[in-house]
């Protein structure tokens, strides 16, 4: 933490000098990791915040879409003054999640410290979140099977990087379709880490990154089907998306399932392999879904696959178990990242 926060610190107070002197050392800006823009910098590039820029509102606070001079785009978290964040608080945060760094992770770009202003930037995501693909009637078409099983397995390979391959042990616990943004060639970055928490010392792994899975097996269904899990219809039916998914398998039927256009879009194979292995992901007990290292290696082999067992329906939540599903209130999460209590291994 040393060096790293040292740097931090005297890179943040040399941006204060400058802002009252007009001074800039160049050799303290260098040991920053990250970019710290100033206030009017951000103003510019969001038109002053305006309304017509806004992506969406977060937990703590709104999300905005702005153009650097340069041409970039990005999109800015300005956090509510009412998020009680204090300066410290907030430095070790951008730290943290400046050490996530992956192809299929949302990336920081920079940040903003000016009087009680506190902001992060990101890279923008012009083709924002998944679940406004795959649940609306005429955009769902745009992502044939090819392009959702790259989804799905970019999705999994960013899960494992938190769970095993990151400098954290990261657990997301609010992974949903609303959470997957998607740049300009559909590939998917996780986002939005305000739930996520490290494995502590007193939880099993079982109770930890296993609820990701639980998430991660939600989603895969919702994708395949194109429907929500939570508020799920079926004319014949009673129960959620994850019932009915579990009553076809049974009955020798999961391809019906599928939306209908993927059969004439993609390897029905592999379509039929990936409902297995979201079935295998919402199994009841936890220490019997596969952790993400064995999902990626599913995904990319043809081996024989254990059989699943009847999953929870997820009537109720259990402990560690996040609220995963999508809902029903259109909402959805917009370039947005917090990672709270979390520490390195």
């Amino acid at each position: 933490m040393g060096n790293a926060t040292q740097c931090f610190i005297l890179f943040t107070d040399e941006v204060e000098h400058k802002n009252l002197n007009g001074r800039e050392d160049k050799d303290e800006n260098e040991d920053m990791e990250l970019a710290v823009f100033e206030f009017g910098t951000i103003a510019q590039a969001t038109d002053s915040f305006s309304f017509i820029n806004k992506l969406g509102q977060g937990g703590f606070g709104p999300v905005y879409k702005g153009t650097l001079a340069d041409g970039q785009e990005i999109a800015v978290k300005r956090l509510s003054k009412s998020s009680g964040q204090g300066l410290n608080e907030f430095k070790n945060e951008v730290k943290l999640i400046a050490k996530l760094q992956h192809r299929n992770l949302v990336r920081l770009l920079g940040c903003c410290m000016q009087g009680d202003e506190r902001m992060l930037v990101y890279e923008y995501m012009p083709n924002r979140s998944l679940d406004l693909f795959i649940f609306d009637q005429t955009r769902r078409t745009v992502l044939t099977w090819s392009k959702r099983f790259r989804i799905i397995c970019g999705i999994a390979r960013g899960l494992l990087y938190l769970h095993q391959d990151s400098r954290l042990r990261i657990i997301h616990r609010d992974l949903k379709t609303s959470n997957v943004l998607l740049d300009s060639e559909m590939n998917p970055k996780i986002s939005d880490f305000g739930m996520a928490r490290t494995f502590g010392g007193d939880q099993s792994e079982a109770n930890t990154n296993r609820s990701d899975v639980l998430c991660f097996g939600i989603l895969l269904l919702e994708l395949i089907s194109g429907k929500k899990n939570r508020g799920f219809y079926h004319v014949n039916q009673s129960g959620n998306l994850i019932e009915h998914a579990w009553r076809l398998w049974k009955e020798g039927k999961p391809l019906d399932l599928a939306d209908e256009f993927l059969a004439e879009t993609g390897d029905l194979s592999d379509l039929l392999r990936c409902i297995h292995i979201s079935l295998l992901c919402i199994q009841q007990h936890p220490v019997e879904r596969p952790n993400m290292s064995s999902v990626v290696l599913m995904l990319g082999s043809h081996n024989e696959l254990p059989l699943p067992k009847q999953p929870g329906f997820l009537f109720y939540k259990k402990p560690f178990e996040a609220d995963c599903s999508s809902g029903n209130d259109g909402s959805s999460s917009r370039n947005e990242i917090s990672l709270s209590l979390l520490e390195a291994r």
